[in-house]
């Protein structure tokens, strides 16, 4: 693993990194998905080009269910088919499935553990202009709450097909949340993943020195922690960065490896700090490995119309952010 970091590190820093939307991966994991197993079926709500769910339409259309304007409906009937053989994967923009849905797939989903994947797509701040009421701050906290719900947060395109394949193989409930914008392809199709397991992604050679610092990341605004631990390995303080992919279940036993070793922490993610990926590790540290931790993420308030990097900037996601908060925690130890 560390031969395939250090090929990553290159890739990833070169000029003209190849970007797509995480939502690509989606539908290009249901295609893979439906072609192993007959039994994936896709329901969508009217949004079916936007989530990308028209490409698994194109090529098994029998299975492919158009439920329009209807977000708890798709829920109720896929809840049917989940617990009847079937493996169906539900679309939309997480504003609205799971944000208007959420009592549906509670109690005819997650209640009854049907056999059923949540697909939020255009998550987070960076859906720009579409302002506050269509950027989903809160998806991942009202879904890792859930019992029997997992959630998956693919950093790129290639892990959001890797996501989708492999939640059309494990029983149960999924939550996967997507973004709209193009983002940096930071894995390759070599790069394993595993649900429940977090992987390293930045850990160069400290010449014998300790890492100071993990940050740890979930979704395309790794890219940024990526680029702050750069930044940071310049002025000389070495740190780790984390894909933690999966929110739930989170990967615990790395997650206290890696706070014994380094002595603080920092996350990130584009969504609120409160409930989130930030949550979820502070909660592991509380229990078992209290360090010095920061927080980024949405400080608790919803989003405005704007350019995607430049809302990233505004609400306090960008790499110099990062490295701020990097810099802070290690201060505190």
């Amino acid at each position: 693993m560390i031969n395939e970091i250090s090929k990553l590190n290159k890739k990833i820093f070169e000029a003209g990194i190849e970007q797509k939307p995480t939502r690509d991966g989606y539908g290009q994991g249901l295609v893979v998905a439906g072609e192993k197993d007959k039994n994936v079926v896709v329901l969508c709500a009217d949004l079916t080009e936007s989530t990308r769910s028209h490409w698994f339409k194109e090529k098994f259309p029998e299975r492919f269910f158009e439920m329009g304007v209807a977000e708890q409906n798709m829920a109720t009937v896929a809840a049917g088919l989940g617990i009847s053989g079937k493996i169906p994967f539900i679309s939309s923009y997480a504003v609205f499935s799971p944000g208007r849905n959420w009592e549906q797939i509670r109690t005819t989903i997650a209640y009854n553990d049907s056999n059923v994947k949540i697909c939020g797509a255009h998550a987070g701040v960076s859906v720009g202009p579409d302002g506050a009421t269509h950027q989903a701050v809160e998806d991942i906290a009202t879904m890792r709450a859930m019992p029997n719900m997992k959630v998956f947060v693919p950093c790129d395109a290639i892990e959001a097909k890797k996501a989708t394949v492999a939640a059309a193989q494990i029983w149960g409930p999924v939550y996967m949340r997507f973004a709209r914008e193009k983002t940096p392809i930071m894995t390759t199709e070599e790069t394993p993943f595993t649900p429940g397991k977090a992987y390293e992604m930045w850990n160069p050679p400290t010449g014998g020195k300790k890492p100071q610092a993990v940050i740890i990341g979930a979704g395309p605004v790794l890219y940024n922690a990526l680029q702050a631990a750069k930044e940071l390995e310049e002025e000389g303080i070495g740190t780790i960065v984390l894909n933690n992919h999966t929110i739930k279940p989170i990967d615990e036993k790395k997650i206290i490896e890696l706070a014994k070793k380094c002595g603080a922490i920092v996350s990130v993610e584009e969504h609120n700090i409160v409930g989130g990926l930030g949550g979820a590790i502070a909660e592991v540290l509380a229990k078992n490995f209290p360090v010095p931790m920061e927080f980024i993420g949405m400080q608790d308030c919803f989003g405005e119309s704007g350019a995607p990097d430049e809302l990233i900037k505004k609400y306090g996601m960008g790499a110099e952010d990062i490295v701020k908060a990097a810099k802070k925690a290690i201060k505190r130890k």
